[in-house]
């Protein structure tokens, strides 16, 4: 393997049912940043049915270029056929680097990728960033040993440098409606032995009656210190008088006290609301990792030396079950 064949950045753009997934966006903002630092392009890889109208939005958003694989194959996710189209692209375009959302998607199709094409992959990366040294070294840094350290991981032999990255963790570039870019219609010769193997019967969809917290603009979150459903039912006030949505550190979801969809942190989602209320949360790394790039934090704990204090924006040291309260009859006497 020639190294210096290989240049670019890819980014796998997601889309379901036609639709855009924010990772792609946040993932097209890293990547220019990591295009720019070696003078690249960056290359979006847009796959379905009839999806060619996405592809201005990804140049708006970063994208140098936008490669449509349009195929029936395509349409819904199957692991066999997208791996297929993105394993032709790297094997004629030969793209130095590639990112991938840690979506239920990402994390099937990104293994299967890298193994395809004997190369590493990073996974839930939290940082990436090209070194200011001679080598451009392309460094992948994530959690590692339950978040008590980060491991930065080169992949200095093989190609395409892969990484996952999971929503929310990357921030995407504003929009930009005069950006210019090429839009190249991709064909795949694909395997029909291969993809024969496995067919979808059925799609059934998820009703989703609650607004997903990486989508909040207000967030009211519990640790241990709230304690149980009575405790959170406190937190459901607060939230609906600031019109946010109730999250949880991971302590809360291990007692079965809340949903693993509503936690925050490592293991969880990363949020970056206008506000961010931590409640009775000690602020382990875990938990930081996930929330501490909101606009707005304010840390409610009876421990004046928790860890959370350090990067919150307002700090109350106090009893969360007498200050929640007191918060929440104050706002809506301030509504009257």
């Amino acid at each position: 393997m020639n190294l210096t064949d290989y240049k670019d950045v890819y980014v796998f753009a997601e889309q379901r049912d036609g639709k855009l997934q924010n990772v792609a966006l946040e993932l097209l903002g890293k990547a220019r940043e990591l295009a720019d630092a070696n003078q690249e392009k960056v290359v979006a890889m847009l796959l379905g049915k009839d999806i060619k109208a996405l592809a201005q939005t990804l140049i708006e958003h970063g994208a140098d270029e936008v490669l449509v694989v349009d195929n029936d194959l395509l349409k819904d996710y199957m692991t066999e056929p997208y791996t297929e189209a993105i394993t032709a692209i790297i094997n004629e375009r030969k793209p130095s680097i590639m990112l991938i959302g840690a979506t239920t998607i990402g994390r099937d199709l990104g293994p299967r990728v890298s193994a395809r094409n004997r190369t590493g992959l990073t996974a839930d990366a939290t940082k990436l960033e090209i070194s200011d040294d001679e080598a451009h070294e392309f460094r992948m840094t994530r959690p590692a040993f339950g978040g008590n350290l980060m491991a930065t991981i080169l992949c200095k032999n093989n190609r395409p440098q892969m990484s996952t990255v999971r929503p929310g963790v990357m921030q995407k570039l504003a929009a930009d409606p005069g950006r210019k870019g090429e839009i190249e219609d991709y064909k795949v010769d694909f395997d029909d032995k291969k993809i024969s193997r496995v067919k979808i019967l059925k799609t059934v969809k998820e009703k989703k009656t609650v607004t997903d917290i990486a989508a909040a603009k207000i967030l009211v979150s519990g640790g241990r210190g709230v304690g149980n459903t009575e405790g959170f039912a406190k937190l459901e006030a607060l939230a609906k008088e600031l019109g946010g949505e109730v999250s949880s550190s991971r302590a809360m979801v291990d007692a079965g006290v809340m949903p693993a969809d509503r936690q925050v942190g490592q293991t969880g989602k990363t949020v970056r609301p206008a506000l961010y209320m931590a409640c009775g949360i000690s602020g382990a790394i875990q938990h930081l990792a996930g929330m501490e790039e909101s606009e707005y934090i304010i840390a409610i704990n009876k421990d004046k030396f928790a860890p959370i204090f350090s990067v919150a924006d307002l700090g109350i040291v106090g009893d969360v079950h007498k200050i929640v309260p007191m918060l929440t009859e104050r706002l809506k006497t301030m509504q009257r």
